[in-house]
């Protein structure tokens, strides 16, 4: 199963960090629309990510809510339905929640470094350091924890939990 090593801050603004990112990037920007729609998993998560009418991808993943980097497994599968499958996975597991973002897309070596605007919520970085099949962790994130000194990120800005459960726990009502 493919694996990477995954870290997610807060911004005050992507604008801000932007030049520093475009500064180290080997590649990019890449502008993408995300809808994501997420359904029921009893083990992991289970999104359906729609780019357009006719590209998206089914996405398992499992990794631990922690600060810091943090291991992720993951297996992908192309759709040129989403909208059907959507209808199909919420028939027969329920959907859980949706976010939409848009996402600036960078390569900084083998790190995928996302700069995100998520709808209700903010901006944000995520960095993400793909890992080879016999690599260490360890490994990526040495590599994740070097960005983010490169990219003035301190530690209070470093969140755990994914845009889903922040969007969650915004939405719920005080009791």
């Amino acid at each position: 199963m493919p694996r990477n090593v995954e870290i997610k801050a807060s911004l005050e603004s992507l604008d801000a960090i932007r030049p520093a990112v475009e500064q180290l990037a080997t590649s990019g920007p890449t502008e993408i629309y995300q809808d994501d729609t997420f359904f029921f998993c009893r083990q992991g998560r289970l999104k359906l990510r729609q780019f357009s009418e006719t590209a998206g991808e089914l996405i398992f993943y499992r990794r631990a809510d922690e600060e810091g980097p943090r291991e992720s497994f993951y297996v992908i599968t192309q759709t040129a339905e989403p909208a059907a499958l959507r209808e199909v996975l919420a028939l027969a597991y329920g959907q859980t929640g949706r976010v939409l973002k848009n996402r600036t897309l960078f390569m900084i070596g083998r790190t995928r470094v996302h700069l995100d605007r998520v709808q209700d919520l903010g901006d944000f970085l995520e960095l993400e350091v793909v890992l080879a099949d016999d690599e260490p962790v360890n490994a990526g994130e040495e590599i994740a924890r070097r960005l983010l000194l490169q990219l003035d990120i301190s530690p209070t800005q470093l969140i755990k939990r994914a845009y889903f459960d922040l969007l969650t726990a915004a939405q719920r009502p005080f009791s």
